[in-house]
């Protein structure tokens, strides 16, 4: 445990929770991310929102970022205009997150983005994303499954060289890849399920799935290395 990398997942941050007796605003985040963390061999550490001049702080402070999934990334940060589809926004999280992913990569911190938070990398590198697609997300509230094709010689087909079926759950995708940002898996319909960022100094891969749902540890534990290693080096 003495060398597990310290790694830091973002959160929700909700108005109105319920636990017991009580109804309070919450940070929260589901079990699956840090229980992901943890067998791939990391130490989990929750990031909550906060404000965006604090977050090269707390990049600082950790081995390793998970971008976790969640809410819509709102239009107005590509410069579209909202599809009537399109979920309501969390500012507070679109903030912190950019601010998280921007910090990551200055500092050559490797970092994981989920579902949102490959979204939200493309986003912060200039790219563009599809405000709905449809047969991702077909029953709401269930995630379902797919298969997903690597990209030969890119990093996730390192860690996951054939293809696989994934859990999945997003209505939306991306469109015009991010500056620099490269295509690592599709869907069988075309749709980019995975990015990285080969030019950036550290490990930075995004996927569109929800690694934290299944039981395949490859993806996270890929991360979890490059942490291990950039604190070694």
């Amino acid at each position: 445990m003495a060398d597990s990398p310290l790694i830091g997942v973002s959160t929700y941050l909700e108005s109105a929770v319920r636990w017991g007796v009580w109804e309070l605003e919450a940070a929260l985040l589901p079990a699956g991310y840090p229980r992901l963390v943890q067998r791939a061999g990391g130490l989990a550490v929750m990031l909550p929102p906060d404000a965006p001049e604090r977050a090269a702080a707390a990049v600082a402070r950790v081995d390793g970022l998970v971008i976790a999934g969640g809410p819509d990334v709102e239009p107005v940060r590509y410069g579209a205009e909202p599809d009537p589809r399109t979920g309501p926004p969390a500012r507070a999280r679109d903030t912190w997150e950019l601010a998280l992913i921007e910090a990551a990569l200055a500092a050559g911190v490797p970092l994981l983005g989920v579902c949102r938070g490959m979204q939200l990398l493309n986003v912060a590198l200039g790219g563009t994303l599809v405000q709905h697609i449809e047969g991702h997300a077909e029953v709401v509230g269930v995630f379902g499954d797919h298969p997903v094709r690597p990209v030969p010689g890119t990093r996730y087909a390192a860690a996951v060289p054939e293809e696989t079926s994934v859990p999945t759950y997003h209505h939306q995708a991306v469109d015009r890849l991010g500056t620099g940002l490269v295509a690592s898996a599709h869907a069988a319909d075309g749709t980019v399920e995975a990015v990285e960022l080969p030019s950036a100094p550290g490990w930075v891969l995004g996927v569109q799935w929800h690694p934290e749902m299944g039981e395949d540890v490859r993806v996270m534990r890929a991360l979890v290395d490059a942490a291990r290693r950039g604190r070694e080096a």
